[in-house]
């Protein structure tokens, strides 16, 4: 049986894959724009995903968070949240059997407001280059390529801007693409990334960009989806 140290250490890999923090080592490679103080800007350029089956340049994780009262045989009263992966985000035909239960909440007023908290939230993984970086980081990775876990607030932005007939690139690009201004203000005593955009200049990748995708490739990006659950872990 597994020590009480390695439980530990598996539950906190586990927490960390979840919440879109790196485990690879600390290899810094997921750019933290969140931490950008507000009225700062982020300036990215997002490169297609290494999978050339996947039609977009992103992929979705879809998480579910549970909350439980404490953790059974101990005597911490505290609450505890366990972020689990919703399994239809992997495509393939299976069921979630969370959110299959949740779904009838909806048609229940006294229980959309619990409905709301158990659905699926979620979040976009992209990849790409940091053009302008807001947070003047220190500790730079040795792979300029850098993941970033995009909300959905900044998702509909992305997506949206997608659909204007005025762009007659993609973004991606290597010679006629764009950058993506990430913009952090406040509102409600939230941060707000509403005024976040799409430069309205193209820009071809530089020399030292083009070196790092050759020397380095693209990520696959459903390598960065949480593992799906067996049925037993289901």
């Amino acid at each position: 049986m597994a020590s009480l140290a390695e439980i530990r250490a598996k539950l906190q890999e586990a927490q960390n894959k979840s919440s879109g923090q790196s485990t690879g080592g600390g290899d810094n490679a997921i750019y933290p724009h969140w931490n950008m103080q507000e009225g700062k800007e982020a300036v990215v350029r997002f490169l297609p995903d290494g999978n050339a089956d996947n039609t977009f340049f992103w992929v979705e994780r879809a998480m579910i968070k549970l909350e439980f009262a404490g953790i059974k045989g101990e005597t911490d009263s505290r609450k505890v949240q366990v972020q689990v992966p919703c399994v239809e985000m992997y495509n393939d035909g299976s069921v979630c059997p969370i959110l299959s239960e949740v779904r009838g909440w909806f048609k229940d007023k006294s229980l959309e407001e619990m409905g709301r908290k158990y659905w699926k939230k979620r979040s976009y993984i992209f990849q790409g280059f940091v053009v302008e970086d807001a947070l003047k980081e220190e500790k730079l990775p040795e792979n300029p390529i850098r993941r970033f876990i995009i909300g959905p607030q900044i998702y509909q932005l992305i997506r949206g801007a997608l659909m204007d007939s005025e762009i007659e690139e993609l973004p991606t690009d290597t010679l006629r693409g764009l950058d993506f201004r990430i913009a952090k203000t406040s509102k409600g005593g939230f941060a707000d990334y509403s005024t976040s955009k799409w430069s309205r200049r193209e820009r071809a990748l530089s020399d030292v960009e083009q070196a790092a995708i050759e020397k380095y490739g693209l990520f696959n990006l459903n390598d960065f989806l949480p593992k799906k659950p067996t049925d037993v872990e289901l």
